[in-house]
């Protein structure tokens, strides 16, 4: 089986969603950084960086257990971690165009 790679995992989060944005996590900018470490069984842990719109948002449990959750159902994911990050601090210019369309910004 392929290793897992990072537009893998974009791809796959893309179907997670902010509730209170109606634009998925990965067109947010949410996404910082995916890191994979090889286990064994030809299988992968990866570890998401990700941020929130906004520090002390009360949906950071539920969007980290979204993200966990659809990850760990890839094939060839053993484990998933998410850290919550704040730096860089999350800012609009981080929209990706289809997210500014769905937004009606430009």
């Amino acid at each position: 089986m392929p290793a897992i790679t990072e537009q893998d995992v974009l791809s796959a989060l893309k179907s997670c969603y902010d509730p209170e944005i109606p634009v998925n996590i990965v067109d947010l900018g949410l996404i910082y950084n995916v890191n994979f470490v090889s286990v064994p069984d030809d299988k992968q842990d990866v570890t998401v960086d990700m941020t929130l719109t906004a520090q002390g948002c009360p949906e950071h449990v539920n969007i980290s257990a979204q993200v966990k959750s659809r990850l760990e159902q890839l094939p060839g994911i053993r484990t998933c971690s998410v850290n919550v990050v704040w730096t860089p601090p999350w800012t609009p210019e981080r929209l990706s165009p289809e997210a500014r369309k769905q937004l009606g910004i430009e």
